[in-house]
């Protein structure tokens, strides 16, 4: 029988893929952080709380919401977890994209804390 971490990635996995933000936010922390693998460096674009979640989620420009995403697992490693995944879509730009990736996910009381997210670069 799966556990509650099980039940937790399970669950924002879904929300994630239909974008579904009231979803995801019931998965995270009030103090949520999600570092993009894109944007600003070192660290990309940093969201903070539910209400940067909502805002992303929002702007129907960006690019993930071309995007879908499989072969998800979820790997545990001491107190951190580790997401790897493949992603496929058409990017703002209207290119298609195939790259894979890998989340670092921190979890506090229940909930998804911390996603810091990193991305095979583009081969240009």
């Amino acid at each position: 029988m799966p556990d509650a971490i099980d039940d937790l990635f399970r669950r924002f996995g879904k929300a994630f893929n239909k974008a579904d933000v009231e979803e995801i936010a019931a998965c995270v922390t009030d103090d949520f952080e999600w570092r993009l693998a894109s944007g600003a460096r070192p660290s990309g674009t940093v969201l903070k709380g539910k209400d940067d979640l909502r805002r992303y989620f929002g702007d129907g420009s960006q690019a993930h919401r071309e995007a879908r995403y499989s072969d998800a697992r979820i790997h545990r490693a001491g107190d951190k977890l580790f997401g790897t995944f493949r992603v496929t879509g058409t990017d703002a730009k209207g290119r298609p994209f195939d790259r894979y990736g890998i989340d670092l996910y921190e979890l506090r009381d229940g909930k998804i804390s911390l996603k810091d997210s990193y991305l095979k670069a583009d081969g240009a």
